[in-house]
């Protein structure tokens, strides 16, 4: 017999998911989309800043399932080279998400026009 008469396709070198796996993932998703959604809409937390930092949470958390439901990173599989990448995705997701509130912030801050104005005096 030889090496090709077995069929090694199906055999993993990886972690790879199961069908279950993916529906869990996939519905963790959904939540962690729906709650923030909801948050929003309904205007649940009066204050603007809390329901952004609660939203960003949500956000890390929704980062988190995907890398381990869809992205299969551990800490065991390809010698360790999956928690450099998990360390490297941390770095970007903390400039990006620090960097767009310090934007969005200093947009709203410096770009809205002054509501002092009388506009019922216009011309």
């Amino acid at each position: 017999m030889s090496a090709h008469d077995h069929d090694t396709h199906g055999e993993a070198h990886g972690a790879h998911g199961t069908m279950g796996s993916y529906m869990i993932g996939f519905g963790l998703s959904v939540i962690l989309t729906a709650i923030p959604f909801w948050l929003v809409m309904t205007g649940y937390f009066a204050n603007t800043q809390t329901t952004a930092l609660v939203i960003m949470a949500f956000a890390v958390v929704q980062i988190v399932v995907h890398m381990i439901y869809f992205l299969h990173m551990n800490t065991r599989s390809e010698g360790g080279w999956s928690m450099m990448a998990l360390m490297f995705t941390l770095v970007l997701v903390v400039i990006t998400l620090s960097g767009s509130m310090w934007v969005m912030y200093h947009l709203n801050t410096n770009m809205m026009p002054a509501m002092t104005h009388d506009m019922s005096q216009m011309p």
